[in-house]
């Protein structure tokens, strides 16, 4: 079993909080709230989506990487999660 498939609970319960944070930026944009509060607002949602990569990552880590399935290659699971690091760095 995939490691999002195990923590798809965990993972979706992350998702809808980052959506309600959306929406909540979206709220207050077309509110036109004090652009202070949209940005503590969009920081809030930002750190909610650096959260659910990092347990995401974490879980790539873990399964394709440290304790691969049999006939895996780690350094395939290293490779992959090195490309996903690099985009996510740009």
């Amino acid at each position: 079993m995939g490691h999002t498939t195990k923590y798809k609970s965990k993972l979706t319960v992350r998702m809808k909080r980052i959506r309600g944070q959306m929406a909540a930026v979206e709220r207050a944009l077309e509110n036109g709230t004090d652009c202070a509060e949209v940005l503590q607002l969009v920081a809030a949602a930002r750190g909610g989506m650096n959260g659910l990569m990092a347990e995401l990552m974490e879980g790539h880590l873990r399964h394709h990487v440290l304790e691969p399935e049999d006939g895996d290659d780690p350094r395939e699971g290293a490779d992959e999660l090195m490309d996903i690091i690099r985009r996510y760095l740009k």
